[in-house]
């Protein structure tokens, strides 16, 4: 049946026509953005993911900045602390020559002091954009260790945390630890352990100990401990109590012999630093350790000796551990370089050269050591960097396979549905005219 009013064929070409017309405009649209899914309404679930993965892509760009410059400060340091490893070896070389009696021992002395001066040029200027891994001599409430941003781990939740590396700082400096009188509060016989004491004598001079560990102290970042010796000649014999004694810091506001804390030590680490402040003490003084010395028990605890410097038993030396809280807000307080027997070397004497040549080698490790720490670290952040580079690129490749177009496909698909445009476009043409034919009835 045929009818003016209502045209079927015209209405079925006209449907077809539209949706032609219709995925043609989203094959377009794919051809001019390059993705098939662009927004949510195209494909919700695939464009709530590549979002996501968008975002860790961002993040992890920051992260690639982010080990670029850790790297860049890890590599100043290392550079610095070879260059130290290098200078202390010269001055080993020094230290060796000055053990000859007839060579000239100022000379090789004030060699030995300008190399000490580099060394402590170079760890001042090993900083890049401000961070300076080779000098943490400022007290911190916070571990001494400088944490790099090296990556964004996503749980199964969907929670991001943040990933780090953690690069310990060091102190190569020369200075010894010191603090300001004004800036200390003194704490005797309290809970907190206040001073604990031996007396090496002639009767028991090879084992009075002194027990860090048992005066139960909080060992917080900037607490003082001071080793204060105390020589006592009764008898007025040969002993000379004069040079065994020291202060606990009041001339100067320098202690002469201390160790000032950092966040974590115990005290094992404390009677560490105090046996090797003593050490400096001692080759300042020009005393020999026969005479007296301090043993680090490795156990939190320091044992007094005295082979030959006390002469009989009215001869004391008297040595006990004083501690000072710091007031951390003066910004006075600052621990030992590890490097500070540097300061106290003098091969101007037998005993001075002596006593150098034994110190040296140690130093030359604790720079070593550090060294090689920064360059185990410089290690991990380039692994990481790379890792973080191809992680990178991982996700921007499932990105692009999530919602990027098919070009050739898309180019195929656009010329059928042109060809089909076309056609339908010359079928409602043919459905339109169809009226026509009726009034070929009435003639």
């Amino acid at each position: 049946m045929s009818s003016i009013l209502t045209n079927n064929s015209a209405m079925v070409a006209l449907q077809t026509l539209k949706s032609i017309n219709m995925n043609l405009g989203k094959v377009q649209n794919e051809i001019s953005t390059g993705k098939t899914v662009e927004s949510a309404k195209d494909n919700a679930a695939t464009w709530a993911i590549s979002k996501v993965m968008s975002s860790d892509v961002e993040g992890f760009k920051a992260i690639s900045d982010s080990l670029s410059l850790g790297q860049a400060t890890v590599g100043v340091a290392l550079n610095g602390a070879e260059t130290i490893t290098d200078l202390l070896t010269e001055i080993k070389g020094k230290i060796v020559n000055a053990q000859e009696e007839n060579v000239d021992r100022a000379k090789i002395q004030t060699d030995i002091e300008a190399l000490t001066d580099q060394i402590g040029s170079i760890v001042s200027a090993a900083q890049f954009n401000g961070l300076n891994l080779l000098n943490d001599d400022g007290i911190e409430t916070t571990d001494q260790t400088s944490n790099i941003l090296s990556s964004l781990d996503r749980a199964g939740d969907g929670s991001v945390t943040a990933g780090e590396i953690s690069v310990d700082r060091v102190n190569l400096g020369t200075d010894k630890a010191s603090y300001l009188e004004s800036a200390t509060t003194y704490v005797a016989g309290s809970a907190n352990g206040g001073a604990v004491a031996a007396t090496v004598d002639a009767t028991d001079g090879a084992g009075a100990v002194i027990d860090v560990a048992g005066t139960s102290v909080d060992q917080t970042a900037g607490t003082v401990f001071v080793l204060q010796l105390t020589g006592t000649d009764a008898d007025a014999s040969n002993f000379t109590p004069a040079d065994y004694t020291t202060n606990d810091g009041d001339d100067g506001n320098t202690a002469d012999i201390a160790y000032v804390a950092q966040e974590g030590d115990t005290a094992v680490e404390v009677a560490a630093g105090l046996k090797a402040a003593f050490d400096v003490w001692r080759v300042e003084n020009g005393l020999d350790a026969d005479d007296f010395n301090i043993v680090d028990d490795g156990d939190g605890s320091l044992t007094g000796t005295s082979a030959n410097g006390i002469t009989d038993a009215t001869d004391t030396i008297a040595f006990q551990v004083n501690i000072r809280n710091s007031d951390l807000t003066e910004g006075a307080t600052t621990r030992a370089g590890s490097l500070s027997m540097l300061e106290a070397i003098d091969v101007s004497t037998n005993e001075g050269a002596d006593d150098a040549l034994a110190a040296i080698e140690g130093l030359i490790q604790t720079s070593i050591d550090t060294a090689a720490s920064l360059g185990s670290s410089g290690g991990q952040i380039e692994t990481q960097s790379e890792f973080i580079s191809k992680l990178t690129d991982g996700l921007t490749s499932g990105i692009g396979a999530l919602v990027d177009a098919d070009m050739e496909a898309a180019s195929a698909k656009l010329q059928a549905l042109q060809t089909q445009q076309q056609l339908g476009v010359q079928a409602l043409s043919i459905a339109n005219q169809a009226p026509q034919t009726i009034l070929s009835l009435f003639r």
